[in-house]
């Protein structure tokens, strides 16, 4: 992508006027979609991203600038640019750069540009036969296909030369069930760090039929009355209360400048001691999973929580100076145009010793919600609402009728002591997460678990 010569050469011109760090990231990416909607197809298209980001450090000082060009000239001008942002008078240093490889346990079968369009369009239009042919009450279904070739080289100072190649590959199901009067909608949406061969992990009609199934059920519930009550949260993206409610109060970037409700707390009890929460960018395929993270360093399993015990953060580079910490792999950045900080990959709660069904047989009165959507946090307090997508009444420790507009409300410090089941089948799900360095691939998990008390919005 860069010669070594010219890695070099910029990184010696951004160290010029006094900076201890440098880092060089260039990145060649093609982003591809197909849409269809209801059979038809609605839309193709692409986009490739191009260019190249360049940081230092001085202390905890930090700097950055970027350029859409691979050329050499471009590339310099930019390590220059950076480097005026501090005036310390310093010779052009020389860098020695020594290649590492740091391996790939992501093996790809069917690499996505070599599959011919009609292929996925025939696999999407199979999805939207499956799920009209669910229910007359389907009134539309949308169904993407969208891939990803991500390729990174990253050079720093320290004289780490490396890169990494990511393709994920992901299928969208969105299925509207109509009244006439009000609609509901039904989701799903796989996705891996794999091809094309992530299609023959999933069934087509399945995948069309669990969306539609979704829709029609909320279309025919009633709602819920708020209340406190406890709440089982279904496995898979029912992770996604963790990962918003707590898990970016764990990245450093939020510790380090005092913003997280869990500063100073390593070492203490934080959660139950059911609870057991891990960050790992290694799992084989997994749509988070990264070889390398995007400052160079080698991806790993991180142990956030030991049975209730705050163990670490996640940390980037910057933030380990300002914390005293070293980095844990957990460095991302949507594209070269965004400054890297501490972010999470495949982030889940691991599994328990408790069955699942006397997880719901321990409600007497309580709600199962089955599927997690989305939401917002404040990750300095903890505070969360995440709506429920598919939510059933508990009664006597049986799943009952189905409800909707129910919401969950709290607070992560506390609803994390508030885990006191935690199940055996642990489950992931696939998101895109926004904070200041972009939008991310990661994935959430956990099994079933109970909430003892939360508070549930709804009528």
């Amino acid at each position: 992508m860069l010669s070594k010569e010219l890695l070099k050469e910029a990184l010696g011109k951004a160290l010029s006027t006094g900076a201890d760090y440098a880092e060089v990231f260039a990145e060649h990416t093609l982003n591809k979609y197909i849409r269809m909607v209801s059979e038809k197809v609605d839309a193709i298209g692409d986009t490739v991203i191009s260019g190249v980001g360049i940081r230092i450090f001085k202390g905890t000082r930090s700097i950055s600038g970027s350029v859409s060009s691979l050329e050499p000239e471009a590339v310099l001008q930019c390590a220059a640019r950076v480097a005026q942002a501090l005036t310390d008078a310093a010779a052009v240093q020389q860098v020695v750069l020594r290649e590492r490889i740091f391996g790939d346990v992501h093996p790809v079968k069917i690499v996505p540009s070599d599959v011919e369009n009609k292929d996925k369009i025939d696999y999407l239009r199979q999805i939207c036969i499956a799920s009209g042919a669910y229910s007359q009450e389907i009134s539309q279904t949308t169904g993407r296909f969208l891939e990803a070739d991500h390729q990174i080289l990253i050079a720093t100072s320290e004289g780490l030369l490396t890169q990494d190649r990511q393709i994920r590959t992901r299928l969208s199901v969105e299925a509207i069930a109509s009244t006439g009067v009000e609609n509901q909608t039904g989701t799903t949406a796989p996705g891996a760090r794999k091809g094309v061969e992530l299609l023959e992990d999933y069934d087509p009609k399945e995948l069309g039929r669990k969306a539609a199934a979704q829709a029609v059920t909320m279309l025919h519930a009633g709602y819920i009355e708020a209340g406190v009550m406890p709440v089982a949260i279904e496995n898979g993206f029912g992770g996604v209360i963790f990962h918003e409610a707590c898990g970016h109060s764990l990245e450093a970037s939020a510790v380090a400048l005092g913003q997280s409700q869990f500063v100073g707390k390593l070492g203490q009890q934080i959660a139950n001691p059911k609870v057991t929460a891990i960050d790992d960018g290694t799992i084989p395929n997994g749509w988070g999973s990264i070889n390398i993270d995007d400052e160079g360093t080698p991806s790993r399993k991180n142990v956030l929580i030991e049975n209730g015990i705050l163990k670490t953060y996640m940390v980037d580079k910057l933030n380990g100076r300002r914390l005293g910490m070293e980095s844990t792999g957990s460095s991302r950045r949507q594209s070269y145009q965004y400054e890297p900080t501490s972010r999470m990959t495949n982030t889940y709660i691991a599994a328990g010793e408790d069955r699942d069904e006397d997880i719901i047989a321990s409600i007497e009165n309580g709600l199962y919600a089955k599927a997690m959507g989305g939401g917002s946090v404040n990750p300095v307090t903890g505070e969360f609402n995440f709506a429920v997508e598919e939510g059933y009444l508990i009664r006597n420790g049986k799943i009952c009728e189905p409800v909707r507009g129910a919401s969950l409300v709290g607070k992560g410090s506390e609803i994390i002591q508030k885990i006191d089941m935690v199940g055996r089948h642990v489950a992931r799900g696939q998101g895109m997460c926004g904070a200041s360095s972009g939008s991310i691939p990661t994935d959430v998990g956990q099994p079933l678990i109970r909430v003892s008390s939360i508070t549930v919005g709804g009528r």
